[in-house]
């Protein structure tokens, strides 16, 4: 029922996006700044570089769920968890960035939803031939499904590569494993390939203030994602924030239950670097040092608000701080000391503020979207 309520209005919505296309102009730019030369920056040194690496991430999970299916034992398993873990955390630098293709075909919709429903897979199974596309299982599909599919299946690692091997709906299971990943390196190679064919020059040359423009629709989708997807989804939510009891079921890689921290602290890394334009150099581990390029922190720097900038950046350290201090696994952390998630919650807070009124003011651009949580 919630999800079909859910599906109506984001039908609604779409649909008034479509039809809303004149540009809304917040007045004229008071400024030089080179907005255009912002988002090249963003193009060509962090967003393009983020999805090819993303890309590249998924390419080795297909590598490794074929040998899986191929020959599944408990190496192959750990092969095929390990290329999981490495494509989700290369996509928390990617899930920010909602806009051109990936708004279109909602990719997030497709890659990330979770907590992911465990009847709506068995049933797919089950059934085994289903179009995955549906909205009706976006709850059924990519990492979320993934992390069901490799480590929730059963309670022992033998039990789990049992379901491939010896049970009666065994190639279903195999067949829905491998559907997973081909949709989801089918989709970011769409979302990829519409980036480096023509959207980079569609998004670069839209630097006007406007509600349509690039840089407006991108700094308002940056804000949302860190409201939304990382404040709330992440930390926010499974903590209790916004409900009466806390939720731990509802915490990312519920089945893993061991890199809830490390996805949250790649999202939050990726955020503060975008902030600041820092080149994506893809793994944490990669030796090289990333170059700065124009970014919203040179923006407000351009606007006398350097000072606000710093803030900005003070605030995402200390949110960083507080989300080192929580156990790698968030279900554990809500259950045994859940004041710690609610004060990683408070520090991450502090910076939508920042974020979403005072930058947004210095700039001059208009929130877009509907805050429905009361803060």
């Amino acid at each position: 029922m919630l999800k079909n309520i859910f599906l109506s209005i984001l039908a609604i919505t779409l649909i008034i996006a479509c039809n809303d296309t004149e540009e809304i102009d917040n007045g004229p730019n008071n400024d030089d700044f080179n907005r255009q030369g912002m988002l090249i920056n963003l193009a060509d040194n962090i967003i393009i570089p983020a999805y090819q690496n993303l890309n590249t991430k998924l390419d080795l999970l297909v590598s490794s769920k074929d040998i899986f299916i191929s020959s599944p034992n408990l190496d192959n398993l750990n092969l095929i968890r390990s290329s999981w873990l490495n494509a989700y955390k290369s996509w928390q630098s990617v899930e920010m960035i909602n806009i051109g293709k990936a708004e279109e075909i909602l990719y997030h919709y497709q890659m990330n939803i979770y907590p992911t429903d465990i009847n709506d897979i068995e049933n797919n199974i089950a059934i085994g031939n289903v179009d995955l596309t549906h909205p009706n299982n976006n709850d059924a599909v990519g990492f979320p499904a993934l992390d069901y599919m490799l480590f929730g299946l059963e309670t022992t690692d033998t039990a789990i590569i049992q379901k491939y091997t010896s049970n009666v709906d065994a190639e279903n299971y195999k067949m829905y494993l491998s559907d997973l990943v081909m949709q989801m390196k089918s989709l970011t190679e769409l979302v990829l390939n519409d980036w480096t064919s023509s959207y980079k020059d569609i998004f670069t040359s839209s630097s006007s203030n406007s509600a349509t423009s690039g840089v407006n629709m991108f700094i308002n989708d940056f804000i949302f994602y860190y409201e939304k997807g990382l404040r709330a989804n992440k930390i926010g939510i499974p903590a209790g924030n916004f409900s009466a009891t806390t939720l731990p079921e509802k915490v990312e890689a519920f089945y893993n239950k061991e890199v809830s921290k490390i996805l949250s602290l790649e999202a939050l890394n990726a955020v503060q670097d975008l902030f600041n334009g820092k080149t994506y150099v893809g793994d944490s581990s990669n030796p090289s040092q990333p170059s700065l390029g124009s970014s919203f922190n040179d923006y407000l720097t351009y606007l006398d608000k350097s000072d606000l900038a710093s803030l900005i950046n003070d605030k995402f350290d200390i949110a960083r701080q507080k989300i080192q201090l929580l156990d790698n696994n968030f279900f554990n952390q809500v259950n045994t000391d859940n004041v710690k998630m609610t004060q990683a919650y408070d520090a991450l807070q502090t910076v939508v503020v920042l974020l979403k009124v005072d930058m947004l003011q210095v700039f001059n651009i208009s929130v877009d979207y509907v805050d429905a949580d009361g803060d």
